[in-house]
């Protein structure tokens, strides 16, 4: 009962990182790869079926492919989250900035945001 418990635990966990890195593609500041390597590591520990199912996805499964075989992500695509996550952060704070403590949290998110993506491994 208890490692049913766990596994249906994972799962809920992993569908819960994969809502939020579909978000963080959208929003600012929230990273996208962090999430879907979660749920990839959720999947891999509860459910062999949605683990191959998001190994087979077509645009998140060569991250997660590219993950599991060198447990780093390439320069590349690092500058490239970088670089929409400033976009979109600079085009937000720059919306609400009539309201700057909201403006402020916007920024710090993706300031974050990029913490979060550049403490992966980089691989050259």
């Amino acid at each position: 009962m208890a490692g049913r418990l766990q596994r249906s635990l994972l799962v809920v966990a992993g569908v819960i990182s994969l809502v939020l890195a579909v978000a963080g593609a959208i929003l600012p500041g929230l990273p996208t790869t962090p999430f879907v390597l979660l749920a990839a590591g959720c999947f891999a520990k509860s459910s062999p079926r949605l683990h191959a199912w998001l190994l087979a996805h077509r645009w998140l499964g060569p991250m997660v492919r590219d993950w599991e075989t060198h447990h780093t992500l390439p320069l590349k695509v690092k500058w490239l989250a970088t670089t929409m996550m400033s976009i979109m952060v600079s085009l937000s704070a720059w919306h609400l900035w009539p309201r700057p403590w909201l403006s402020g949290v916007v920024i710090a998110a993706g300031l974050l945001g990029a913490w979060v993506v550049w403490r992966i491994p980089t691989r050259r």
